[in-house]
């Protein structure tokens, strides 16, 4: 698939509207067979779910992003676009739109994220720059999160080879700013730089696990070099093995608070690293059932969550995401306030999928899926992998 310019702009506009993340843009793209058709809807969405002051992002406001992000190189790849990394489109909350300033061609090659601490050690920072030198020699390409620390130093070594950094705010707002030197020097050596964020957002504290889920997605495996116990590289780990990805850690001294993180990693199950040998042999099965680009070319109302979309992809099983399409039933009846109430009987903090809702509450697939929209946008709905929503319950 590819999109047009108008739907390009239409799903930037969609995700940059108030209360829409990847989950409901999904969800939105499903019930209204595309950006367009739930930008229509999201205004009357929005009275019908308590929030009549829905803001929806404007056609000027997406324009004037784009013009920004085309003065700086920046371009947006869509999910399923032939360009977009496969890997993290195998996640089920991969950014509908990234943008990206760069060499898209990085995003194809298998990566190693190799990711630590910012006030990392000696030796610490000494083999972060050992193996990601060696993992691009052995042909991977490395990612990261342009971290002070180990991140900056993963990127540096792998420089020749290919670095990709992806960002917790915009394109205009490098964090940390004494590496927007580093980030040019990415872009003209080959690499990628990416963001899901506005051009011009500044970082915030939630920003940066946002930012982490990224780094993992798009990897075969994920290095974590040195980690305190409260170590946001504990989070990349976490969300690696969420997404199916192999997670290393390189052992450290007891006595070094610094190394507290990847030893309860070890111990949890995580395999020890101490050289490049020790990524390589357990990724390189992965890697020969690697997925491959596909040319795809409209955007159907299934795109964001079939079984068709992945075996296009050819992703190996262990990097398959657990989503299913929501689909609506021609002449259903629109949801109304009565079908939410009911519906709220049947839903807790505990996760449910959407067939379960369906099947227990005996009404139609479309009333559902309304239904849930409403309780979304309303702020009162979480959706989870495998198709699955709870409620959210007040403190």
């Amino acid at each position: 698939m590819i999109l047009t310019d108008e739907q390009r702009l239409d799903w930037l506009r969609l995700i940059r509207s108030e209360k829409v993340g990847p989950r409901t843009f999904r969800a939105l793209i499903n019930q209204y067979g595309g950006a367009a058709g739930a930008l229509e809807a999201l205004p009357d969405l929005g009275r019908r779910s308590g929030s009549p002051g829905l803001k929806v992002c404007t056609r000027a406001e997406a324009e004037t992003e784009m013009a920004g992000a085309a003065r700086l190189g920046v371009r947006f790849i869509a999910m399923g676009e032939p360009d977009y990394p496969k890997t993290l489109q195998a996640v089920d909350t991969a950014p509908p739109l990234i943008a990206l300033r760069g060499s898209a061609g990085i995003l194809a090659k298998p990566s190693v994220a190799v990711v630590g601490s910012r006030n990392a050690s000696a030796s610490g920072l000494t083999f972060a720059e050992r193996l990601a030198r060696q993992l691009g020699e052995a042909g991977y390409s490395v990612v990261s999160g342009l971290a002070r620390g180990v991140d900056t130093r993963a990127h540096r070594a792998s420089l020749a080879t290919g670095t990709v950094a992806v960002l917790a705010g915009g394109h205009d707002r490098i964090y940390p700013v004494q590496n927007a030197p580093l980030v040019e020097t990415i872009v003209e050596q080959g690499g990628a730089v990416l963001s899901e964020m506005p051009m011009d957002w500044e970082p915030r504290g939630r920003d940066f696990p946002r930012r982490n889920r990224i780094v993992s997605g798009l990897c075969y495996g994920v290095v974590v070099v040195e980690a305190a116990r409260r170590s946001g590289s504990l989070i990349t780990a976490r969300f690696a093995l969420e997404q199916g990805r192999e997670v290393f850690a390189v052992p450290g001294s007891p006595l070094d608070p610094r190394a507290e993180g990847t030893n309860d990693l070890i111990r949890e199950g995580a395999t020890l690293c101490a050289s490049v040998e020790h990524v390589t042999s357990v990724l390189e099965p992965l890697i020969a059932s690697g997925p491959r680009l596909d040319q795809g070319a409209e955007e159907p109302i299934h795109l964001l969550g079939s079984e068709e979309l992945w075996d296009e992809l050819d992703l190996p099983d262990v990097l398959r995401a657990p989503v299913r399409p929501i689909m609506p039933e021609a002449g259903a009846d629109d949801a109304t306030g009565d079908v939410q109430s009911d519906l709220v009987a049947f839903l807790g903090p505990s996760p449910v999928t959407v067939d379960d809702l369906v099947r227990q509450s005996g009404l139609s697939i479309r009333n559902v899926q309304m239904a849930l929209l409403e309780l979304e946008i309303a702020g009162r709905l979480e959706r989870h992998g495998g198709n699955a929503v709870s409620l959210i319950t007040s403190p």
